[in-house]
């Protein structure tokens, strides 16, 4: 297998589970939002909570960005991943203040 051909395999894989995790999130929202406030929120929470521990452990990279750095030396955002320039840019910011945003309205859902 070539490195561009391990790339593409990287980028598929990479894009698979940013779809997952969107899922993830917008089941989040949903069920904070409609008050549904059952195993699947928790469960999503769990899947993103795991997802922030293992970026946590590679230096707040993804570890398939660093597995796709042996085969690239693109600067550019998105060379590890089928999404946008800039999206790839400020991915982690955009979902993690959805993720706090819809986390605050839980917590305020919780307290009342």
């Amino acid at each position: 297998m070539t490195s561009e051909s391990k790339l593409t395999l990287i980028r598929l894989i990479h894009t698979a589970i940013w779809i997952f995790f969107n899922a993830v999130i917008l089941y989040i929202a949903y069920a904070v939002l409609t008050n549904r406030l059952d195993y699947g929120l928790w469960i999503c929470y769990g899947l993103i909570i795991m997802e922030g521990i293992t970026i946590a452990l590679f230096r707040l990279h993804c570890p398939l960005t660093v597995w796709a750095r042996k085969y690239s030396n693109s600067v550019k955002d998105n060379f590890d991943i089928y999404l946008p320039e800039w999206l790839a840019r400020y991915n982690k910011l955009v979902y993690t203040s959805l993720m706090i945003a819809t986390t605050m309205v839980l917590i305020n859902k919780l307290l009342q």
